[in-house]
């Protein structure tokens, strides 16, 4: 996948998914057309919560899935690899667990994946800016990380257009990713800001028909993406 097609996409976070019933709703939203989820890891130390281990890449490649995961860990690079090699396609590290974000990024790179780097919603983006020459997704948080179906906070699209702004006149190949209370209620002004990659969790997995839920976000957000430009 490549974010030069310039459209946006809905990507389903597995931490709302039904663990009971996990496969099941995976191959319904793939059936929709879903090509992207997002594997949330978690330590207890960087958020407070536990989460996802490499099986759960593993499972999601198994269904031809592009996969990315967004470590939320106070040491990303040691455990990077072990998700590289479960077969994630992106992997993500926080800004904020790092000291050379520019050399994490290159680090990741180096496992044969793409480099991703996230921000708390109290993080200023000026990192993320200066990062984006080794950045193949930029992560922009909308809930304080660690747990789901937590209300989204509107004001990081600020982060969202400023990100926009400066990858279009690069002309950087770069996703703009928001991760943290998507739903069908503020999807498009997400997307709107200039958002390619829409992390929802609760909004697809907690609904009762999550591959129309699927269709109806994803079409909302192609609808809305990049019209602040117009």
């Amino acid at each position: 996948m490549t974010a030069a097609s310039k459209t946006a996409t809905v990507v389903p976070s597995l931490l709302a998914g039904d663990l009971s019933r996990l496969g099941e709703q995976l191959d319904a939203v793939r059936a929709a057309g879903c090509a992207w989820v997002s594997v949330d890891v978690m330590d207890g130390h960087f958020v407070p919560n536990l989460s996802f281990g490499p099986d759960f890449v593993k499972l999601a490649k198994a269904r031809g899935f592009f996969v990315d995961t967004h470590l939320m860990v106070t040491n990303p690079l040691d455990v990077a690899p072990w998700f590289a090699e479960a077969g994630s396609d992106i992997v993500t590290c926080h800004i904020e667990a790092v000291e050379d974000p520019g050399l994490a990024l290159k680090t990741i790179r180096a496992l044969g994946v793409k480099s991703g780097l996230a921000v708390k919603p109290k993080t200023p983006v000026d990192g993320l800016l200066a990062a984006l020459d080794y950045c193949d997704l930029a992560l922009v948080m909308s809930v304080e990380p660690g747990f789901g179906g937590q209300k989204f906070m509107a004001d990081v699209l600020a982060k969202v257009s400023s990100l926009r702004d400066e990858i279009d006149v690069r002309r950087r190949d770069c996703w703009i990713q928001l991760d943290g209370g998507v739903n069908a209620g503020n999807i498009a002004q997400a997307a709107a800001a200039g958002a390619d990659s829409l992390v929802a969790g609760s909004a697809v997995f907690g609904a009762k028909d999550c591959a129309a839920a699927f269709r109806d976000l994803e079409l909302k957000a192609r609808t809305a993406f990049g019209s602040k430009k117009h």
